[in-house]
């Protein structure tokens, strides 16, 4: 059974929950998902508020009309700078909380890509715990073909995601990368051909979504705080970590399966 969190159809942003996994859908197929004010406050909310329901396991997020997202919208630019620094201060803070939003939420955070991905919407791929992507993908920060400079985190995602020096080629050249390249440059977990782009996205999420949420969680804590701190306290911090989970009442059944399994697996 399904549940439209938004319920309603004219957003630009929809939610769709079922089966443990809540689908955030970009909506505004005509703009190739353009960002704007609304939208990037949308998209945080969606998120957010997603991410904190006890019957969700996994956040999708995914671009209507055959495309993840083209970046910002210029008509919304050029609106938004008549109005002065204000204004399109909006535009950036909104867009940058609901990219924030996905190392705030508990569980993982999955951008689904198709079609273009380009400046903001290459940037949320970077922000997305895990990026699915169609080979054909069209995927790039292309701010500097238009002498622009990124606002939504590639200077200081990217250099964290592919090192220095692949940061400022991808930045400088604004070179157009296709899914299966993302997946070369640690841009995406995984690329998979149109024909089965559906089925393969489809069977990866469900097994996500899956599995115990207090493993998920309790995991993408753990590698969120790798990424701040040094070797020596992320260790210590999981072995704390995993110490409580088998220890609690979480982690009987997890022991007792696994005890099985390993006996079974002996015999």
């Amino acid at each position: 059974m399904s549940t439209d969190v938004t319920g309603d159809r004219n957003r630009v942003v929809e939610v769709v929950v079922a089966d443990a996994i809540a689908t955030v859908t970009l909506n505004r197929p005509e703009q190739m998902n353009a960002i704007t004010v609304e939208l990037g406050e949308q998209l945080r909310a969606a998120i957010a508020d997603s991410s904190a329901r006890s019957d969700v396991n996994v956040v999708v997020v995914r671009g209507s009309g055959g495309n993840f997202c083209a970046g910002g919208d210029f008509a919304e630019v050029e609106r938004l700078r008549a109005v002065g620094a204000d204004g399109l201060r909006e535009l950036f803070v909104n867009f940058s909380r609901a990219c924030a939003a996905v190392a705030d939420s508990p569980v993982p955070v999955v951008a689904v890509v198709e079609g273009v991905a380009m400046a903001g919407g290459f940037e949320f791929m970077q922000a997305a715990d895990i990026v699915l992507v169609r080979d054909d993908a069209r995927i790039a920060d292309n701010h500097i073909r238009f002498g622009q400079l990124p606002g939504g985190g590639s200077t200081q995602r990217l250099p964290r995601i592919v090192g220095r020096q692949r940061a400022l080629g991808l930045l400088l050249s604004g070179v157009r990368l296709s899914g299966a390249e993302a997946v070369e440059q640690g841009l995406a977990y995984a690329s998979w051909p149109a024909e089965t782009f559906e089925d393969e996205t489809t069977a990866f999420i469900r097994t996500l979504a899956g599995r115990k949420r207090d493993a998920v969680i309790g995991i993408k804590r753990l590698v969120q705080h790798a990424m701040t701190t040094d070797l020596d306290t992320g260790l210590a911090a999981e072995l704390d970590a995993v110490v409580a989970h088998i220890g609690g009442d979480a982690g009987a059944d997890g022991v007792s399966a696994f005890g099985s399994r390993a006996t079974a697996g002996n015999r």
